[in-house]
C-alpha cells in the first residue's frame, strides 16, 4: 500500500507501477503542491519515510535540486519519483515553502 500524507490529510491507496508520487496524489485527491512537473521548481518535495526500495532511483533533476544530505534523509521530488514495485510506501509532502 501507498500512504500519501499531504497538506490537508492523508490517504492510503493501491500503488500503480509507472506512476509518480504527484500522479498518485492527484488521482486520489490528496492535496500536493507542484508547479512544473519537470523537477525544477521543487514544490513537490517530499520525504519517503518507508519503502524507498519500491521507488525509482533519484533522477538527474533530483540530484541537481536536492542536496546530498536531503537525498540521504529520504527526500525526493514527487514529480520524479516513480513507483516501480508493490510494497508498503509512506511519503509525506514537505515543500521548502
Amino acid at each position: 500500500m501507498l500512504t500519501l500524507k499531504g497538506k490537508q490529510g492523508s490517504k492510503t491507496v493501491e500503488p500503480e507501477n509507472g506512476f509518480t508520487i504527484v500522479d498518485m496524489a492527484l488521482k486520489h485527491g490528496v492535496e500536493w503542491g507542484f508547479s512544473c512537473l519537470r523537477g525544477t521548481c521543487s514544490r513537490c518535495r517530499c520525504q519517503v519515510l518507508e519503502g524507498a526500495e519500491h521507488l525509482s532511483e533519484p533522477t538527474d533533476e533530483e540530484l541537481d535540486n536536492l542536496g546530498d544530505d536531503e537525498i540521504e534523509e529520504g527526500f525526493r521530488l514527487g514529480c520524479q519519483a516513480t513507483i516501480r514495485s508493490a510494497g508498503p510506501v509512506t511519503i509525506v509532502h514537505k515543500p521548502y515553502f
